[in-house]
Protein backbone atom coordinates (compact mmCIF):
# COMPACT_ATOMS: atom_id res chain seq x y z
CA UNK A 1 0.00 0.00 0.00
CA UNK A 2 1.40 3.39 -0.82
CA UNK A 3 1.50 6.35 1.60
CA UNK A 4 -1.79 8.36 1.12
CA UNK A 5 -1.00 12.30 0.79
CA UNK A 6 -3.79 14.43 1.62
CA UNK A 7 -3.16 18.19 1.45
CA UNK A 8 -5.21 21.00 3.45
CA UNK A 9 -4.55 24.73 3.52
CA UNK A 10 -2.45 24.60 5.89
CA UNK A 11 -1.16 21.10 6.77
CA UNK A 12 -0.39 18.07 4.73
CA UNK A 13 -1.38 14.51 6.65
CA UNK A 14 0.73 11.45 5.35
CA UNK A 15 -1.24 7.91 5.87
CA UNK A 16 1.08 4.83 5.67
CA UNK A 17 -1.39 1.81 5.60
CA UNK A 18 1.14 -0.49 6.41
CA UNK A 19 2.01 1.15 9.35
CA UNK A 20 -1.38 1.31 11.09
CA UNK A 21 -2.17 -0.89 13.64
CA UNK A 22 -5.55 0.09 14.21
CA UNK A 23 -5.87 1.44 17.24
CA UNK A 24 -8.21 3.80 15.93
CA UNK A 25 -7.11 6.63 18.07
CA UNK A 26 -7.98 8.80 14.66
CA UNK A 27 -11.18 8.07 13.85
CA UNK A 28 -12.21 8.14 17.71
CA UNK A 29 -10.81 11.15 18.42
CA UNK A 30 -11.91 13.01 15.31
CA UNK A 31 -14.31 11.19 12.85
CA UNK A 32 -15.09 14.14 11.26
CA UNK A 33 -11.24 14.31 9.86
CA UNK A 34 -10.73 10.86 9.67
CA UNK A 35 -13.91 9.50 8.08
CA UNK A 36 -14.23 5.18 8.17
CA UNK A 37 -15.22 3.23 5.67
CA UNK A 38 -16.52 5.71 3.57
CA UNK A 39 -15.79 5.75 -0.56
CA UNK A 40 -13.26 8.11 -1.73
CA UNK A 41 -11.50 10.44 0.34
CA UNK A 42 -11.86 9.55 4.28
CA UNK A 43 -8.87 12.02 5.32
CA UNK A 44 -10.49 16.15 5.86
CA UNK A 45 -7.51 18.07 6.87
CA UNK A 46 -9.12 21.31 6.74
CA UNK A 47 -11.60 20.29 9.55
CA UNK A 48 -9.16 20.70 12.10
CA UNK A 49 -6.38 23.36 13.12
CA UNK A 50 -2.82 22.49 12.56
CA UNK A 51 -2.15 22.07 16.17
CA UNK A 52 -4.92 19.56 16.50
CA UNK A 53 -3.85 17.53 13.24
CA UNK A 54 -0.48 17.44 14.89
CA UNK A 55 -1.86 16.03 18.51
CA UNK A 56 -3.65 13.65 16.52
CA UNK A 57 -0.33 12.36 14.98
CA UNK A 58 0.83 12.20 18.21
CA UNK A 59 -1.09 10.02 19.60
CA UNK A 60 -0.67 7.78 16.42
CA UNK A 61 2.03 5.24 17.69
CA UNK A 62 2.83 3.46 15.05
CA UNK A 63 4.09 6.26 13.04
CA UNK A 64 0.92 5.62 10.70
CA UNK A 65 -0.23 9.36 10.57
CA UNK A 66 2.29 12.38 9.87
CA UNK A 67 1.41 15.67 9.11
CA UNK A 68 3.77 18.80 7.80
CA UNK A 69 3.23 22.20 7.13
CA UNK A 70 1.99 23.10 3.77
CA UNK A 71 5.08 24.78 3.29
CA UNK A 72 6.82 21.70 3.72
CA UNK A 73 8.08 22.45 7.58
CA UNK A 74 8.01 19.47 9.84
CA UNK A 75 6.70 20.15 13.24
CA UNK A 76 7.14 16.79 15.13
CA UNK A 77 10.30 16.73 17.11
CA UNK A 78 12.65 14.35 18.55
CA UNK A 79 11.23 13.11 22.50
CA UNK A 80 13.54 14.26 25.35
CA UNK A 81 13.11 10.99 26.52
CA UNK A 82 13.49 7.57 24.12
CA UNK A 83 11.08 5.03 25.15
CA UNK A 84 9.51 1.64 24.33
CA UNK A 85 5.99 1.17 25.71
CA UNK A 86 5.48 -3.11 26.07
CA UNK A 87 1.80 -2.65 24.69
CA UNK A 88 -0.33 -5.59 26.57
CA UNK A 89 -1.05 -8.70 24.36
CA UNK A 90 0.54 -6.52 21.81
CA UNK A 91 3.74 -5.16 19.45
CA UNK A 92 6.33 -2.64 20.80
CA UNK A 93 6.07 1.04 20.41
CA UNK A 94 8.82 3.40 20.06
CA UNK A 95 9.17 7.05 20.64
CA UNK A 96 12.52 7.97 19.82
CA UNK A 97 14.71 9.26 16.80
CA UNK A 98 14.19 5.78 15.19
CA UNK A 99 16.46 4.11 12.38
CA UNK A 100 14.89 0.36 11.73
CA UNK A 101 17.37 -1.93 9.79
CA UNK A 102 19.54 1.06 8.24
CA UNK A 103 16.20 3.52 7.25
CA UNK A 104 15.40 6.41 9.40
CA UNK A 105 11.42 6.49 9.64
CA UNK A 106 10.67 9.17 12.27
CA UNK A 107 10.16 9.28 15.37
CA UNK A 108 7.51 6.46 16.31
CA UNK A 109 6.77 2.64 15.39
CA UNK A 110 5.40 -0.32 16.62
CA UNK A 111 7.23 -3.38 15.89
CA UNK A 112 5.97 -6.63 16.18
CA UNK A 113 6.49 -9.48 19.12
CA UNK A 114 4.33 -11.95 18.64
CA UNK A 115 5.97 -13.72 15.42
CA UNK A 116 3.36 -13.56 13.24
CA UNK A 117 2.99 -10.30 11.51
CA UNK A 118 3.06 -10.38 7.59
CA UNK A 119 5.00 -6.31 7.77
CA UNK A 120 7.98 -7.79 10.05
CA UNK A 121 9.52 -5.92 11.40
CA UNK A 122 6.83 -3.98 11.64
CA UNK A 123 3.36 -4.87 13.92
CA UNK A 124 0.63 -5.40 11.00
CA UNK A 125 -2.42 -6.52 14.17
CA UNK A 126 -1.94 -10.22 13.54
CA UNK A 127 -1.39 -10.53 17.46
CA UNK A 128 -5.34 -10.27 17.63
CA UNK A 129 -5.71 -13.18 15.16
CA UNK A 130 -2.93 -15.36 16.48
CA UNK A 131 -4.00 -15.19 20.16
CA UNK A 132 -1.01 -13.96 21.24
CA UNK A 133 -0.68 -13.15 25.11
CA UNK A 134 1.87 -11.35 26.95
CA UNK A 135 1.84 -9.16 29.68
CA UNK A 136 2.72 -5.54 29.15
CA UNK A 137 3.70 -4.87 32.22
CA UNK A 138 7.13 -6.32 32.56
CA UNK A 139 9.42 -7.27 35.83
CA UNK A 140 11.29 -4.13 36.94
CA UNK A 141 15.00 -4.63 36.36
CA UNK A 142 17.25 -2.36 38.51
CA UNK A 143 18.65 0.20 36.30
CA UNK A 144 20.46 3.18 37.28
CA UNK A 145 19.46 6.24 35.80
CA UNK A 146 21.08 7.11 32.08
CA UNK A 147 23.36 9.68 31.63
CA UNK A 148 21.71 10.80 28.42
CA UNK A 149 17.97 9.98 27.39
CA UNK A 150 17.25 10.81 24.43
CA UNK A 151 19.28 11.07 20.75
CA UNK A 152 19.60 8.93 17.93
CA UNK A 153 18.00 4.79 18.39
CA UNK A 154 18.80 2.13 15.97
CA UNK A 155 16.93 -1.26 15.63
CA UNK A 156 18.88 -3.65 13.61
CA UNK A 157 16.14 -6.52 12.64
CA UNK A 158 18.65 -9.89 13.18
CA UNK A 159 17.16 -12.25 10.73
CA UNK A 160 15.44 -15.24 12.23
CA UNK A 161 16.25 -13.41 15.58
CA UNK A 162 15.48 -10.71 17.68
CA UNK A 163 15.51 -6.76 17.64
CA UNK A 164 19.18 -5.89 17.96
CA UNK A 165 18.47 -2.13 20.08
CA UNK A 166 21.22 0.72 20.35
CA UNK A 167 21.09 3.73 22.20
CA UNK A 168 19.12 5.40 25.04
CA UNK A 169 15.67 3.98 25.76
CA UNK A 170 13.83 3.13 28.44
CA UNK A 171 11.39 0.03 28.64
CA UNK A 172 7.89 1.50 29.94
CA UNK A 173 5.29 -0.81 30.80
CA UNK A 174 1.63 -0.41 29.86
CA UNK A 175 1.02 1.86 33.30
CA UNK A 176 3.39 3.82 32.34
CA UNK A 177 6.12 2.90 34.90
CA UNK A 178 9.67 2.40 33.48
CA UNK A 179 10.82 -1.18 34.27
CA UNK A 180 14.71 -0.94 32.30
CA UNK A 181 16.69 1.60 31.50
CA UNK A 182 19.03 0.38 28.73
CA UNK A 183 22.27 1.59 25.91
CA UNK A 184 21.80 -1.99 24.33
CA UNK A 185 19.44 -4.89 24.55
CA UNK A 186 17.69 -7.42 22.43
CA UNK A 187 13.90 -7.48 22.60
CA UNK A 188 12.01 -11.09 21.31
CA UNK A 189 10.37 -10.87 17.85
CA UNK A 190 9.54 -14.58 17.92
CA UNK A 191 6.94 -14.18 20.19
CA UNK A 192 8.00 -17.36 22.68
CA UNK A 193 10.32 -16.02 25.04
CA UNK A 194 10.31 -16.72 28.76
CA UNK A 195 11.45 -13.49 29.32
CA UNK A 196 9.85 -11.23 27.28
CA UNK A 197 9.98 -8.13 26.09
CA UNK A 198 13.74 -9.56 25.93
CA UNK A 199 15.14 -12.18 23.98
CA UNK A 200 16.10 -15.28 25.75
CA UNK A 201 17.14 -17.56 22.40
CA UNK A 202 13.86 -19.51 22.22
CA UNK A 203 13.71 -18.77 18.15
CA UNK A 204 16.20 -20.67 17.76
CA UNK A 205 14.71 -24.23 19.49
CA UNK A 206 11.33 -23.45 17.51
CA UNK A 207 12.93 -22.27 13.95
CA UNK A 208 11.93 -19.05 14.12
CA UNK A 209 11.97 -17.36 10.60
CA UNK A 210 11.47 -14.13 10.26
CA UNK A 211 11.26 -13.53 6.55
CA UNK A 212 13.18 -11.60 3.84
Amino acid sequence: MSIETVRGREMIVHFDGERCVHTRHCVLDRPDVFVPNVAGQWIHPDRATPGELLELAHNCPSGAIRCTGADGAVHEAAPLVNTVRVRENGPLAFRAPLAIDGQEVGFRATLCRCGASTHKPYCDGSHSAAGFTASGEPAVTESAPLAQRNGALTVEPIRDGPLHVSGSLEVIGGTGKTVNRVTECWLCRCGQSSKKPYCDGTHKRIGFRSGA
